[in-house]
């Protein structure tokens, strides 16, 4: 709808879209001070005392997201703790981790290359409160922007001093917001910046017959329970009680400038949500999946490190390290999918020609496009995943089928395919 034509049908446009600054009042949430912001068909909340994350992710009054048994949280002064930190990780939408470290604590010894220190689970920037916290409405041409930023500053004496200045920003009527990071080096000296977004998806959306999309070219188990689990890792069952998490490393396909993604869809309730972003930025990806009874959430992460943490890095001193006076910039987008057709495109887009970070010739993509298309029409071609099976996962394509020399392999999703002429 055109600028002229929105306000001649609204008082306000408080009606249809706003930003709204507001503070908790009781429980764990008691004075944590945030920004609503809708826009029409989506409602969201991005936490103004820990690091401008977005919590609370509504599409049509459905939650899209998880949130972990504490419940929507505050700062606590447990929060960087080592373990204590599972008590006030929330999940929500995402959660910024870094910048020292990601994934488990750990502690650099005195001797090494790098700054002797402990470092918490997922680092410290997410429990960071922002400061010059801006939130505004305003039209840009016939687009109803709605934006929030501020800045979030890592520091201690003698030691780092990191800024992420970050705008999220969506427009009216339009299911996506975009997020887009700079992270400075205001110190005088080079510091790690290990980076992650930690995107968690819950109930409604995640659901038995749900699934991940992802444009994986391998995906790797962290540890043996994960290798042990039969469940293909883009499947999603029923939550079982005590079922451990799974965790994959992806190896992404992406498209020539870069550009991949990673999505979970409900293809029941007609939902997804999917996340843009580029392997140029986040050249490592991984995929948590928790199934376990009332910690029923898959977690989708583009990274900069490993998902092993600081420590595996150390050990290779092969630390992301940022210059001096210098920063880096990033972007994500989130975007809703609404309708069968919405999902549909984007399995489309999973199975489009895409290269890997290293390159494959044009031949290799259109044959990946070639054996999406005759898999599905004509389930019984001679084809069958390679052998071994990737991660204990049943074959369940071209069984019974005579073995011949194969010519070509194919990667289609989770599977590697032998195709025999």
């Amino acid at each position: 709808m055109k600028r002229s034509d929105m306000l001649a049908h609204v008082g306000s446009m408080q009606q249809a879209a706003y930003v709204r600054p507001i503070e908790y009042q009781e429980g764990r949430t008691h004075g944590l001070k945030a920004v609503e912001v809708k826009n029409g068909p989506l409602r969201f909340m991005s936490m103004a005392d820990k690091a401008l994350d977005v919590a609370l992710f509504e599409y049509k009054g459905e939650n899209l997201t998880f949130l972990s048994k504490p419940g929507l949280n505050g700062r606590n002064q447990f929060d960087t703790n080592g373990q204590e930190a599972l008590r006030s990780i929330m999940g929500g939408l995402f959660f910024t981790c870094g910048f020292e470290n990601i994934c488990g604590p750990y502690s650099t010894p005195e001797g090494s290359r790098y700054p002797a220190g402990d470092y918490p689970m997922h680092g410290r920037i997410r429990t960071t409160p922002a400061e010059h916290v801006s939130s505004d409405a305003y039209w840009d041409g016939d687009d109803y922007v709605l934006e929030v930023s501020g800045e979030m500053r890592e520091a201690e004496l003698f030691g780092e001093n990191m800024v992420l200045r970050r705008r999220i920003r969506s427009v009216y009527g339009k299911p996506s917001i975009t997020v887009e990071d700079e992270v400075t080096n205001e110190s005088f000296r080079e510091e790690p910046l290990m980076w992650m977004y930690h995107c968690n998806f819950g109930w409604p959306l995640l659901a038995e017959g749900a699934q991940v999309v992802i444009p994986s070219r391998g995906a790797t188990p962290r540890d043996d329970i994960t290798a042990a689990d039969v469940t293909p890792w883009n499947e999603i069952g029923a939550p079982e009680a005590n079922k451990p998490e799974s965790v994959y490393i992806h190896e992404l396909a992406a498209d020539a400038d870069g550009g991949s993604f990673a999505a979970v869809v409900n293809r029941k309730l007609g939902l997804g949500v999917v996340i843009d972003f580029n392997v140029a930025d986040f050249p490592h990806f991984m995929e948590w999946k928790s199934m376990g009874s009332g910690d029923y959430v898959v977690g989708l992460e583009p990274s900069n490190s490993k998902v092993y943490g600081r420590g595996w890095h150390e050990e290779r001193d092969n630390l992301h390290m940022l210059a001096a006076q210098s920063c880096e910039r990033k972007t994500v987008t989130f975007t809703v999918l609404d309708g069968v057709e919405a999902i549909d495109a984007l399995l489309a887009r999973r199975d489009a020609p895409l290269i890997t970070r290293g390159g494959v010739t044009n031949a290799c993509r259109s044959e990946r496009v070639w054996i999406s298309l005759l898999l599905r029409l004509n389930p019984g071609y001679p084809v069958r995943p390679a052998s071994p099976p990737p991660m204990g996962e049943n074959p369940r394509r071209g069984m019974g089928r005579p073995v011949f020399p194969y010519n070509r392999t194919i990667f289609q999703g989770r599977r590697t395919y032998h195709v025999f002429s």
